[in-house]
């Protein structure tokens, strides 16, 4: 099994749970935890790791008035859609991977 949450920063509060298999990426349960934590708080920004980091996440956030702030992998690339997530892949090459 493996447990997927979405927390508020501020309070630690759990505002979603998403429960899984444990070969589940947390890309496909990101539609479920994002509709479940809508329906507690109104969610203005979500971060997330490099796990995230895909287009298609930015995709689905974006399209629900969220801000994806998302740390982009290593290897990610300045061509890739969506502007934002272009704007973080700038970000990250100019103060480095670990700023």
């Amino acid at each position: 099994m493996k447990l997927h949450f979405a927390v508020r920063v501020d309070t630690h509060e759990v505002i979603g749970m998403e429960v899984s298999t444990n070969d589940m990426h947390d890309v496909r349960a990101l539609p479920l935890l994002v509709e479940k934590a809508e329906g507690n708080v109104r969610v203005a920004r979500a971060l997330g790791d490099g796990a995230y980091d895909f287009s298609a996440v930015y995709g689905l956030l974006e399209g629900r008035g969220i801000e994806p702030v998302i740390k982009p992998r290593r290897n990610s690339r300045l061509d890739a859609e969506p502007p934002s997530r272009r704007r973080a892949v700038d970000q990250v090459r100019r103060l480095g991977y670990d700023g």
